[in-house]
């Protein structure tokens, strides 16, 4: 039997909006500029979920402090470049995000962006006020500490087994996990299903529409 949950958190890249493509362009674009050997697509995917300064060490352990500011920087400038048009929202989102709000879910978002980032697409999507919280990673603790949910939680008075955690990432399940909250795996994202299912979530799911159908949402 689902438990009836009251809070849904989202991850926001590869979860609601396509954007991985982009992310794994300007970390290659920032390698290639801080002079640091380029890493596979499927490495760079592999620490999407995590924040910048936490992805980059993860991706080069060595790095000194000034060529991780230079990094982020560059990163920064590449990325933000190739959002001049916001990334695009996966099928479904608009549609099943405003059907859970009719429904009273209380909507969430957790990410690994920093908050300036998450704002910038908030803005351009026109949701500003749209979700009940948003956790960013550089104002909180990174992916997979709890901490971010913790604060949701906490903001929304819910408990941990009245909210459900979804995203396309390990640090997003194992996060959950942390926190003791059931969560919901995207395959369409950073990560696929195959990887994801050993985290155990609830659901695990190839487009938004099916979490909609699982809710029972109408």
């Amino acid at each position: 039997m689902r438990p009836d949950y009251k809070l849904l958190i989202f991850d926001w890249d590869g979860t609601l909006a396509d954007s991985i493509g982009r992310i794994v362009e300007a970390m290659r674009t920032a390698a290639h500029l801080s002079d640091l050997a380029a890493r596979d697509d499927f490495s760079i995917k592999g620490i999407i979920g995590l924040g910048l300064p936490e992805a980059i060490r993860t991706l080069y352990p060595e790095i000194s402090p000034t060529l991780m500011t230079a990094f982020r920087d560059h990163y920064a400038q590449s990325y933000i470049a190739l959002e001049a048009e916001p990334s695009p929202l996966f099928a479904g989102v608009v549609q099943s995000l405003e059907a859970f709000r009719v429904q009273g879910y209380q909507l969430a978002v957790a990410t690994g962006k920093s908050r300036r980032g998450l704002d910038r697409v908030l803005s351009a999507h026109g949701w500003e006020d749209y979700f009940e919280i948003t956790r960013a990673a550089d104002e909180t603790a990174s992916k997979p500490d709890p901490l971010m949910l913790h604060e949701i939680l906490r903001h929304c008075d819910v408990a941990p087994e009245e909210a459900l955690m979804i995203g396309d990432s390990s640090f997003d399940l194992l996060m959950a996990r942390n926190a003791g909250m059931d969560s919901v795996a995207v395959g369409y994202g950073a990560q696929s299903l195959a990887s994801l299912r050993e985290f155990e979530p609830r659901l695990a799911i190839e487009s938004f529409p099916e979490l909609h159908a699982w809710l029972g949402v109408r």
